[in-house]
């Protein structure tokens, strides 16, 4: 693994309201490596959005600290800590855009601030809409774009201060399913070519699915587990994980009656028709109670409650079998979903 390029320690952000002191986040630690897509999901008010502005000190931490390259960002002036902001792109879910200026105004405008001369400053936005592939509507206004290609606009303008990370709050919630795709494909494109950094914000196991190679999951303003998109997937420890990744259908599931467990699928080709085989040696009928399995680069990942033949001799075979052949189960009761 990459040496961190992010390193969160021990923060908190607690907010003064009329009905007192609200803690957005309490003991958040995190270290997000260089080159990585890190993502950090969780409910509504879970404090996703508090802890990525906290990131690059939009918000000041109340405690705690957060190290940029192995520099505390709390013990910077005004200015040093402005210089280190830019170097962390951000992408809004409402693209945030300025109205009043076209498409590759809007990119220099943080170049704008930074002081780069007007020519340098054009050739690099032109560079970066080509990035984006929206190297034709230069003179377009916001208004004449598309969400796509707002959120495109929106990412060669966190691109333009050559970044090192790339932070994105809820970058693709406002777009349909196959803008979504495009931009996410994008992003990852950026960090594969680039080595940018991409942390996303989202409240969409499917985002993180998709591009994201390790994801933190934060409930109540606290991290509840971190991991590898497949070791979460594949065994979410938490109660707010097992609930973003298997969904509410495994609440429906009914427990009366015979034994159930739960098979995990942590790696095995997608290709493996392991219930089919486990019906073909047992010699049993199976009941699939609940599945959630998707299939990350060819491989399984996620989890199936099955039932249990009621006759004890048929399902010793069955657990034998799982045994036999270092398939991962665990015998479960309603109090464990």
């Amino acid at each position: 693994m990459e040496k961190p390029i992010i390193q969160i320690q021990n923060m908190g952000k607690t907010f003064k309201t009329a009905n007192g002191l609200v803690k957005a986040l309490d003991q958040i630690n995190l270290d997000i490596c260089q080159g990585e897509i890190f993502g950090i999901i969780g409910l509504s008010g879970a404090g996703k959005s508090t802890l990525v502005r906290c990131i690059n000190y939009l918000e000041v931490p109340t405690e705690g600290q957060v190290l940029f390259e192995g520099e505390s960002l709390a013990e910077m002036t005004p200015i040093q800590q402005r210089k280190t902001r830019q170097g962390m792109g951000m992408i809004f879910q409402q693209f945030n855009l300025l109205a009043q200026r076209n498409v590759i105004r809007n990119v220099c405008f943080p170049l704008e601030l930074a002081k780069v001369p007007k020519k340098e400053a054009g050739k690099r936005a032109m560079e970066l809409l080509k990035t984006v592939g929206l190297e034709d509507k230069a003179k377009a206004y916001p208004a004449q774009l598309s969400g796509g290609q707002k959120q495109r606009v929106a990412i060669a303008r966190a691109l333009a201060t050559n970044p090192k990370v790339i932070l994105c709050d809820e970058a693709t919630s406002a777009l349909d399913p196959n803008t979504t795709k495009s931009i996410l494909g994008l992003l990852k494109e950026i960090n594969r070519t680039m080595g940018v950094t991409v942390i996303v914000i989202t409240h969409e196991m499917a985002v993180i699915e998709a591009i994201c190679d390790r994801v933190a999951i934060i409930d109540q303003s606290r991290i509840a587990e971190v991991g590898t998109v497949s070791e979460i997937f594949s065994e979410p420890k938490s109660r707010i994980g097992r609930q973003l990744i298997l969904g509410d259908a495994i609440k429906r599931v009914n427990f009366s009656g015979a034994r159930q467990i739960r098979i995990i699928f942590d790696g095995r080709e997608s290709s493996e028709p392991v219930i089919s085989n486990l019906v073909l040696a047992c010699k049993v009928p199976i009941n699939i109670m609940y599945a959630a399995t998707k299939d990350i680069g060819g491989t399984a990942m996620g989890q199936m409650i099955i039932q249990l033949p009621e006759g004890e001799t048929e399902a010793a075979r069955v657990i034998h079998y799982l045994k036999n052949v270092k398939i991962p189960f665990e015998e479960v009761t309603e109090d464990d979903i």
